[in-house]
Parts: structure tokens; sequence; C-alpha cells
């Protein structure tokens, strides 16, 4: 029988630098795995939207969220769409992060600054959204204790940037920087760079190929087990 559909859904945004972050990354998982029907959906703003690419399923398929942490999309939003939407045969993979490959991605963008973790005098906001849901905030802050000289902030969630910046100065801190645990760019990273107090910011991970393999890896890892159930 045919492979499973791969359906990358990401929430959606108002900025349309998010969407075409979006619709890249489905490029690049496509020319990776040019075997499998891989389509792009979104929760809100943009088409097409997350219940019409479910209803024009014609066999099974799996459901990549493009969400870096387990939160209240992850976890109420997708799965309340996929029960509404009857689509059989259709089951939802893991959200992408917290991933090890991410967080190199993130270094890879700390380095077009000309900076990495662990440099001498360095000291490191890694910031995310942030949730209400505080098992996903403990995620980032976890991931942050990775590297040397690091605290996590949200753009959303306490602490926010600006506090953390400043929780790194008053530890006598003069260099810093902040990473981006961000999958595309948008409003809420641009908060990032107005709340940064003139310390750098990183790129979002964007649409990066390790980003394109982590999303197949959650995809096969599904895959595996819904083929012998539509068979």
């Amino acid at each position: 029988m045919a492979l499973p559909t791969l359906v990358a859904v990401a929430h959606g945004s108002r900025d349309p630098r998010s969407s075409t972050t979006v619709r890249d990354l489905v490029d690049v998982v496509r020319a990776r795995a040019p075997e499998l029907d891989v389509r792009p959906a979104f929760l809100d703003f943009h088409e097409p939207g997350f219940g019409e690419v479910l209803a024009d399923l014609d066999g099974p398929a799996v459901v990549v969220p493009l969400l870096l942490g387990s939160a209240y999309h992850a976890r109420v939003d997708i799965p309340a769409v996929v029960e509404e939407s009857g689509a059989p045969h259709v089951q939802v993979a893991d959200v992408l992060g917290p991933d090890p490959a991410l967080l190199d991605v993130a270094a890879e963008r700390l380095a077009a600054l000309g900076l990495a973790p662990g440099d001498p005098g360095l000291g490191l906001v890694l910031a995310g959204t942030g949730s209400s849901h505080q098992a996903a905030n403990a995620v980032v802050q976890r991931l942050a204790e990775r590297w040397p000289h690091t605290v996590a902030a949200f753009a959303t969630a306490s602490p926010g940037i600006a506090e953390a910046v400043a929780e790194l100065r008053e530890r006598g801190v003069r260099r810093i920087a902040v990473a981006s645990w961000f999958l595309a760019p948008g409003r809420l990273l641009d908060r990032v760079h107005e709340q940064a107090a003139g310390a750098p910011v990183a790129e979002a991970l964007g649409a990066h190929p390790a980003i394109a393999d982590v999303v197949l890896a959650r995809y096969r890892a599904t895959a595996a087990t819904l083929l012998p159930a539509a068979a």
C-alpha cells in the first residue's frame, strides 16, 4: 500500500515570514524524501487550513506538528481538529523539540554572528515563545543548561528576555547574546529583538536540512505504527 501522507502542520502567524519559512521547510522535506506525499497545513491565519488538508486525504496520514514544544497547540488544538475531521488512519507524531539536532541548529545560527556557546566571557539567553504550560517552559530551561553560562527566557512568559539579560549583567557578564528557540521569524521573535537591550539576536532555526530530518524522523516513527493498522 501507499506510504502515509506526511501532513506538516504549523500554527500560522499574521506575519508572512512565518508561512514562507514553513513552506520552505516543507520543500526541504520533500527534497530529502521524494517518495513521500508531503502537505503543509496551518491551524490559523494561512491556507491550506489543517481541517481542509485532512478532508482531502484519501488514505492514511501522519501529522507532524511543526512545533518546538508540547503545549496547548500540540496537546489540544491538533488532536481536536483530527478528531473533528473524522479522517480514518490518521496519527499525530511527536513535536520537533527537544531533539538535540535543533539545539545544534540554534548554535549554527549563533555562529553566523561569530559566537558560540562556551566562548570566554559570553553569556547567552536561549529565547523561546513561552507557554502557560510550565512543563513546556521547563524543557527550554533544561536545554539552556546544556550550554555554559546560558539562561532560558520567553517572549510571552516569565522570565522575560529583558529580565534574563539584566540577570546576566548583574552577574557581571558583559558580552551577551540571544539564541533563538523559534522555528520561524515573526512577531514574537521581533519582540525578542525589542527586549534584548542591544544584545545581538540570532536568527530563527528556519528551513534547515537538520530540521527537515527531524520532521522525517517523527514521521517515520509514527508511520511504523500506523501502517499495520491501516492495512
